[in-house]
């Protein structure tokens, strides 16, 4: 190949790269500059201020606490989904993939109305669950199994690519050497798939905290803050709102880098 050819490639290359770059950039603005903007529009006074009120705080760790109590109910019955449809072929798995991801595509409105029907206090789940002292309308528990329903299909794909990347042999191996189906998985597949769960459980989480439609239908209180926010812009403006949402907006950031830095720690890039 001549000389000539080479420069030729080498230069379309390098024009192609360029573009992307520039397009790459574009979207990196698109997403960086209204976080950004938000954030720097309220003062340190008025971010600590915003911090000081019991209402804001209460409502962020609420948001907080409920994200990661939906996030812990998500991996009990998840993570074992995830490693059936990971392992196993069986008729209908196609249709079991895709009905997991359907909360994705709903609108959430429509998600908080269709958990109403179900657990509604009228309804069979919310009058069997009452019985026992758990009411889901107005309540915490509500909250949670909002956030749940939206943000469990993140946990599942996520934990399902990660056991699909465990070599089945290994699997295999462990139970030729004895080690029971349990022994195996808690001891094999876990452990070799943990970074992928755990990625998953991150974005499960965030995606929790940051849950507007569902919960304001199914349990409007006690406010998240994704709620609080919303009532504040309604009730008095940008300029009453824009603080909390500053305030909210940092507070992710700083716990979803966090986890997701752990999450990736040692990974080869």
């Amino acid at each position: 190949m001549s000389h000539g050819v080479l420069s030729v490639r080498r230069v379309s290359a390098n024009k192609m790269t360029i573009t992307f770059a520039l397009l790459a950039l574009v979207i990196m603005l698109f997403v960086f500059l209204p976080l950004a903007k938000t954030i720097f529009s309220s003062s340190p006074t008025m971010l600590f201020d915003s911090l000081l009120d019991d209402k804001v705080r209460g409502a962020i760790w609420l948001s907080l606490y409920t994200a990661l109590l939906a996030t812990v109910v998500g991996a009990i019955f998840g993570i074992p989904l995830a490693y059936i449809l990971a392992r196993f072929d069986f008729p209908g798995k196609r249709t079991v993939e895709g009905l997991i991801d359907v909360p994705i595509v709903i609108p959430h409105t429509a998600a908080g109305i269709a958990l109403l029907f179900v657990f509604g206090r009228n309804f069979l789940a919310g009058k069997a669950f009452n019985l026992i002292g758990i009411n889901f309308v107005d309540s915490v528990a509500g909250i949670v199994i909002a956030m749940l329903f939206v943000s469990i299909p993140f946990l599942i794909d996520s934990a399902k690519e990660g056991f699909k990347a465990v070599d089945v042999r290994l699997e295999k191996v462990s139970r030729t050497l004895g080690a029971s189906p349990w022994q195996t998985f808690f001891r094999i597949s876990l452990p070799l798939a943990w970074r992928s769960i755990l990625a998953g459980n991150v974005m499960m989480w965030a995606r929790g905290i940051s849950e507007f439609g569902a919960v304001m239908i199914l349990a409007y209180h006690p406010m998240v803050a994704s709620i609080l926010v919303a009532d504040r812009f309604e009730e008095y403006g940008l300029d009453y709102a824009r603080p909390m949402a500053a305030l909210l907006i940092l507070v992710c950031l700083v716990i979803f880098i966090g986890l997701r830095a752990f999450a990736y720690s040692g990974e080869k890039t």
